[in-house]
C-alpha cells in the first residue's frame, strides 16, 4: 500500500478522532487528581488520616488514566470508558 493510501484509510482518522477526544479527556483527569491530591494532602494534616473514598476514587481514576494512556500510545486498541466498562478493584 502506498503511503498516498496509508494516508487516506479512513478507521485511521477516526481513530485519530478518538485520540483527541481521550487526549481533552487526560487533561481534565490530571485537574482532578491534582485536586485530590490537594484536598487529600489538607485532610491529612488536619484529621491525620487519608479520606477512603477518595483513596478509591483516586486509585480508579489512575487505572483509568493509565487505560487512557495505553490507547493513546497505540498500546491498546480497546478504547477506555465511557467506550468500555469502568474499571474496578475486581477487574485488577
Amino acid at each position: 500500500m502506498s503511503v498516498k493510501e496509508q494516508v487516506l484509510v479512513r478507521d485511521k482518522w477516526i481513530r485519530g478522532l478518538y485520540m483527541l477526544v481521550f487526549a481533552f479527556i487526560y487533561g481534565i483527569a490530571e485537574l482532578v487528581i491534582a485536586a485530590v491530591v490537594i484536598i487529600q494532602f489538607v485532610l491529612v494534616l488536619f484529621t491525620g488520616k487519608a479520606n477512603q473514598r477518595l483513596l478509591g476514587f483516586g486509585r480508579d481514576l489512575g487505572r483509568y488514566v493509565y487505560q487512557v494512556i495505553l490507547y493513546l500510545t497505540y498500546n491498546t486498541e480497546e478504547k477506555p470508558f465511557p467506550f468500555n466498562d469502568w474499571t474496578h478493584d475486581e477487574d485488577w
